[in-house]
C-alpha cells in the first residue's frame, strides 16, 4: 500500500486545482493506465488524510465522485477497490463459482456459517416436496473472491438423495462442485428477485444500508425427487445474472 500511497505524493495545495481533483486525476490516470488493476484496494480515507494532511472531507468528495463515475466501489467495512466489471451467473447452467473465480485469476474463498442437520419448516417442506419437519441437511456460506464478499449460499439438500453431504468439507469443495459429481440434474427450477437484505445479510455481504441483492432460487431435480434447493443471494453492483441459449431448444410460452 506504501507504493500506492507514493503516487499522491505530486500533490501541491498550491497549485490552482482543487485537491481533491487532483486526487482524482491521479486515481484516474493510474486506472486508465491499467497500473491499478480490477480489485485492487486503495488506501483508506484515513491513510490518504494522514499521508495528504488534507481534511477528509476532501478526501471523501474525490472517492465519493469516482464511485458515481463508476471508477471505483467503496465497500462497506472493507475500503475502495478499482471497480471491476460485475461477474455474470448462468440463469440455465449449474456453475461451480470456485471455477468461475479463479478463472479470472482471483481466489475463492468460502467461509462455512453453518452446516447441520434441521427439521423443515413447512414451507422448506413444499419447497423440498417432504412432509413438514422432516430431517433435511441445511448449509449456510459465504463465497469471496480474494476478500470481498459476493455471494451468500442458503442450500437444504434431501438426505435420502445425498446421504453422504454433510460429511463433505466445504472449505475445499463447493456444494454445486460435490453435487455435480454426484448426479446429473433431470430437472431445474429458477426464480430471480430483487430484494432488500436483511441485516445479517447485509453485514456478510459488506453492504450498506438500502442497497439491493439480486437472489436466485433454484431446485434440482434427480429421478422425480428434489435433491436441493439453494437460494444465492448477490450484492446488486457486483453480480449480473443472465443466460445465452439456441431458441430452437425452448418453446415460447
Amino acid at each position: 500500500m506504501s507504493a500506492i500511497l507514493d503516487s499522491f505524493d505530486n500533490i501541491s495545495k498550491a497549485a490552482p486545482e482543487p485537491i481533491y481533483q487532483q486526487i482524482k486525476k491521479i486515481i484516474q490516470q493510474r486506472v486508465t493506465s491499467g497500473e491499478w488493476p480490477a480489485g485492487q484496494k486503495l488506501p483508506s480515507e484515513n491513510e490518504l488524510v494522514s499521508a495528504l494532511a488534507v481534511s477528509r472531507m476532501t478526501i471523501n468528495r474525490a472517492l465519493r465522485e469516482l464511485t458515481q463515475e463508476g471508477l471505483i466501489k467503496r465497500v462497506h467495512g472493507l475500503g475502495s477497490f478499482v471497480a471491476e466489471v460485475p461477474r455474470h451467473a448462468s440463469l440455465i447452467e449449474l456453475q461451480d463459482i470456485a471455477l468461475e473465480i479463479e478463472a479470472d485469476g482471483k481466489r475463492h474463498r468460502a467461509r462455512i456459517l453453518s452446516q447441520e442437520t434441521i427439521s423443515a419448516s413447512v414451507e422448506i417442506a413444499r419447497q423440498m416436496e417432504l412432509p413438514t419437519a422432516s430431517r433435511v441437511y441445511y448449509l449456510c456460506a459465504a463465497h469471496y473472491q480474494d476478500d470481498l464478499p459476493i455471494q451468500l449460499e442458503t442450500r437444504y439438500v434431501n438426505p435420502a438423495a445425498m446421504p453422504e453431504f454433510m460429511d463433505q468439507d466445504f472449505s475445499r469443495i463447493t456444494p454445486t462442485a460435490y453435487l455435480l459429481q454426484q448426479f446429473k440434474p433431470d430437472e431445474m427450477e429458477h426464480r430471480v428477485r430483487a430484494v432488500i437484505p436483511r441485516r445479517e445479510e447485509r453485514e456478510l455481504l459488506a453492504m450498506q444500508s438500502g442497497q439491493p441483492c439480486l437472489q436466485l432460487t433454484r431446485r434440482t431435480w434427480h429421478q422425480q425427487q428434489v435433491v436441493t434447493h439453494v437460494t444465492l443471494t448477490y450484492p446488486g453492483d457486483r453480480y449480473e445474472l443472465g443466460a445465452r441459449y439456441a431458441t430452437n431448444e425452448y418453446q415460447l410460452r
